[in-house]
């Protein structure tokens, strides 16, 4: 939007991506319906370490966006 300041953008943005992440993880949720589906404890652990994973690097690369001033 033109004459949005970075922060407005950012709030705009971040709610709409925030709202399609947690509506995806409900979604996955419906899958633990044992009459509907099959799963194992192998196929469960790859499931949450690749969505573990993904999560430390998104909070990774807001941590290391905030960087430090060099000085000597």
């Amino acid at each position: 939007m033109k004459g949005e300041t970075k922060e407005a953008r950012f709030k705009r943005i971040a709610e709409k991506r925030v709202q399609r992440v947690l509506d995806s993880i409900r979604s996955l949720s419906n899958c633990s319906n044992r009459r509907m589906y099959k799963w194992n404890n192998e196929q469960l652990k790859r499931i949450w370490d690749a969505i573990d994973k993904e999560l430390k690097i998104c909070k990774a690369s807001f941590e290391e966006s905030i960087t430090e001033e060099f000085r000597l």
